[in-house]
């Protein structure tokens, strides 16, 4: 069975041509969808606060000790991103100029860059808080460059061209260039490498998804070009 989506809360306080965003009130988001029958990609992203970078291209401090890993099924064909994010060690409220403070941000290792995405953010109590869902687009973040904002326009398609040219990320009110971060990368998906040329219906939301792995051992397998997920229906 699909989950239901958890939903948003967000206050947005236009400052100085920014919207700030903190945990309080709802607001209007992208589109929250079922999970698809199929996915044509699956990425992770496993986050560190060694890998934070500021507005600026430089390296800014993220939160020590904490760790992301975020794990991404893509259907191109729909335009549909599903998500998995866990936090650990992640503390204090979120902030950030987008409408969340959670997103997928295009900019290669080492670079900044404007999100292209903003999920719900990862909730819970104790050491991890953790978020999933589907959104489908078209995607919007709150964030306006150039008179417009910056998901106008962004399919998840992009995504699967070129993985490498994005990252994801989550920002608190202490560490506002990001607590944690981590390059996307793609993940084998039932023997069919992801990304540009993966095929779409080539895998089925019951063969494959992100399984309980431990951050580690998701990335040595999908290193080694072996990895097959098997989900797990649940519902809310």
């Amino acid at each position: 069975m699909h989950r239901a989506l958890p939903k948003l809360a967000a206050l947005s306080v236009l400052t100085a041509g920014a919207v700030l965003f903190s945990e309080g009130a709802a607001y209007a988001a992208d589109a929250e969808v079922d999970e698809p029958e199929t996915f044509t990609s699956m990425f992770t992203a496993m986050a560190t606060p060694d890998m934070v970078i500021g507005t600026n291209g430089q390296p800014a401090p993220g939160q020590p000790g904490a760790t992301g890993t975020f794990n991404y099924r893509i259907n191109s064909d729909e335009d549909v991103i599903c998500y998995d994010l866990t936090l650990s060690g992640v503390t204090g409220e979120y902030m950030s100029p987008a409408r969340t403070a959670t997103h997928i941000h295009e900019a290669a290792e080492g670079a900044a860059g404007p999100p292209r995405i903003a999920f719900p953010n990862p909730e819970g109590d104790g050491d991890t808080r953790t978020s999933s869902g589907c959104l489908q687009g078209p995607f919007t973040t709150g964030v306006m460059a150039n008179g417009q904002d910056t998901g106008t326009g962004f399919s998840v398609r992009e995504i699967e061209e070129n993985p490498a040219a994005f990252f994801g990320d989550t920002h608190t009110a202490e560490y506002s260039a990001g607590a944690v971060r981590g390059q996307l990368m793609a993940v084998p998906m039932g023997g069919v490498e992801t990304g540009g040329g993966a095929t779409a219906g080539a895998t089925t939301a019951g063969d494959v998804a992100p399984a309980a792995l431990g951050a580690g051992a998701l990335v040595a397998a999908a290193a080694a070009g072996a990895v097959a997920h098997r989900r797990r229906g649940t519902s809310s």
